[in-house]
């Protein structure tokens, strides 16, 4: 009876495991979502993943940073994606919700680094921007004009009504939304940078804080054009009174038709953006999840072709795309990560 007890247990679990196999199996391709800023680094390396391996090219979703991170750490399994490409770092929040969710193994990979451009079309006369300035064009709320550490709605309409140095027409920003890592990375550097210059908001309370220089406007001047930065671009082209927020490497794609303003007089260059002399540089990553290797088809080839010299390094074909890339030092020691996909601990916040 016993034996037989065994049997029927042994037959239970194996029914079990094949039933949780067979859909792991189901999917061939990798599964990759975040960023539309890394978007473009990503699909490169796809395509030449697809072409230069037996394995099928990979499935590549912009869904923004964030919209990524929520994709990725809801679950382990064929339904869920395999890689989120991220304009920012994994947040410690996310993490946590990774973990929740059985997400438990996490590798972090910078790839790189990219600067956010505030640009305009090449017929558009070229003219600097400070971050203090981009703060009060763009902000919900701003220090009252006629004086006082208080905050009102933002009655700037004109460029010129912020400084008479300043352009006089109309203030008409292109940006990305709430989602974008773009967008997280663009308050978080600029709007707070240009905010640190009133002494009554940076000694604020974080919350408070945090609520000042993040909040964008939403009376007209500022728009939000969703994650495809090509209709931005398409914009600015026609538009010669409109200026829009995206990554470097869509100026780079594009330089024929728009061109960048300079930021507290800093020109966005490889080397500006490298050490971070440009104020609004930032560093590219995506993320693996450790659990689909080995059984979704590719992934840790896939990891190793984006981690070569020949891809993201100092005369790497992602240069060629506008990747800035990490110093050499730093690429070695995360190739090591990426090669033994080291997982987060959760210290790295």
């Amino acid at each position: 009876m016993m034996k037989l007890k065994t049997a029927l247990t042994t037959a239970a679990l194996a029914v079990s495991l094949a039933t949780v196999a067979a859909p792991a199996m189901a999917r061939d391709t990798i599964n990759i979502v975040g960023s539309s800023t890394v978007y473009p680094f990503a699909t490169v390396v796809a395509e030449r993943f697809g072409r230069n391996t037996d394995f099928p090219t990979p499935k590549l979703e912009s869904t923004g940073s964030g919209g990524g991170m929520k994709l990725f750490c809801a679950g382990v399994g064929v339904q869920h994606p395999d890689i989120t490409n991220s304009s920012r770092r994994m947040k410690e929040s996310e993490f946590e919700n990774c973990q929740a969710n059985g997400v438990e193994k996490v590798t972090e990979l910078k790839i790189g680094s990219d600067g956010i451009v505030i640009a305009q079309s090449n017929e558009a006369p070229k003219w600097d921007l400070s971050l203090k300035e981009i703060y009060l064009a763009l902000a919900k709320d701003v220090p009252d004009p006629k004086g006082g550490d208080k905050l009102v709605p933002n009655p700037y309409q004109k460029w010129s009504d912020i400084d008479s140095s300043l352009p006089d027409m109309a203030i008409s920003v292109m940006g990305p939304p709430p989602t974008s890592g773009t967008r997280d990375a663009f308050v978080e550097i600029a709007m707070e940078g240009g905010c640190k210059e009133f002494a009554f908001i940076k000694s604020m309370e974080e919350d408070k804080f945090k609520s000042a220089c993040h909040s964008m406007r939403e009376d007209g001047p500022f728009v939000e054009a969703g994650e495809n930065d090509n209709l931005i671009v398409q914009r600015l082209a026609q538009d010669k009174g409109t200026v829009g927020i995206f990554g470097y490497s869509f100026l780079m794609e594009n330089e024929g038709q728009i061109q960048a303003l300079t930021v507290d007089g800093v020109e966005p260059r490889p080397e500006t953006i490298s050490d971070e002399e440009y104020p609004v540089a930032r560093s590219l990553y995506f993320y693996v999840k450790n659990a689909h290797v080995g059984v979704i088809p590719g992934i840790q080839e896939y990891v190793s072709e984006f981690t070569s010299e020949g891809a993201w390094g100092d005369n790497g074909y992602l240069v060629d795309v506008g990747l800035v890339p990490n110093p050499r030092d730093a690429r070695m020691k995360i190739g090591k990560q990426a090669r033994e996909l080291q997982p987060m601990t959760g210290n790295e916040f």
